[in-house]
């Protein structure tokens, strides 16, 4: 791939060019893998989409001190995975601390889509291939579960590509414990809010 037509913009934004020679690539989306927003409250969101919509909770991650995709996170917080019937699913991230303005706009860095590609292998030929066309990414971050690489589109919109690490084993273990890892938060998180005298 040739990048030399890249150029970036007054704000530093790189703007690619639709002139640029491409070379064929063998990288298979295989599906939506999650879209993943910001939440004000874990158990609300959980009754919401699991109680009212019927997609079930099949993951709830208390994450410390993995890296994270964005500086605007704040450790520790809970990751949330709501399945639908072809596997894809929406996730949320909820806050320990009370969010930054960043994490509430309009826009947050939080939200994003990831999609799923075949494995490791891809997962870096699709880093090098963005890379080479002058496209920032970051990763590949490996979060216990998958390893992704994100990065923006020419608009802003936050992305994932993001592979399985883990069996089928360790699916069935996260949904069982769901729902105990959700309350174990809440409580934690209502402890914390009681202590740092929020609302």
């Amino acid at each position: 791939m040739n990048n030399d037509s890249s150029i970036k913009n007054e704000s530093g934004r790189t703007i690619l060019s639709a002139d640029q020679h491409i070379d064929k690539i063998d990288i298979s989306v295989k599906c939506l893998h999650h879209a993943a927003y910001f939440c004000y409250d874990a158990e609300e969101t959980r009754h919401f989409y699991e109680d009212l919509l019927g997609w079930p909770l099949v993951h709830a991650l208390r994450v410390d001190e993995r890296d994270l995709p964005s500086p605007n996170f704040s450790k520790p917080y809970m990751h949330l995975f709501f399945e639908l019937e072809d596997k894809s699913c929406i996730a949320f991230f909820d806050l320990l601390d009370e969010p930054t303005s960043a994490m509430t706009s309009p826009h947050p860095p939080i939200n994003h889509i990831a999609f799923k590609v075949e494995d490791r292998s891809q997962l870096l030929t699709a880093k090098k291939r963005l890379e080479d066309a002058g496209v920032s990414v970051l990763g590949a971050l490996d979060h216990g579960f998958v390893e992704s690489i994100y990065f923006e589109d020419p608009n802003g919109v936050h992305l994932e590509l993001t592979f399985d690490s883990v069996d089928e084993n360790f699916h069935v273990h996260a949904k069982e414990t769901a729902r105990d890892n959700l309350k174990a938060w809440s409580l934690e998180k209502a402890q914390n809010h009681k202590q740092t005298g929020v609302a």
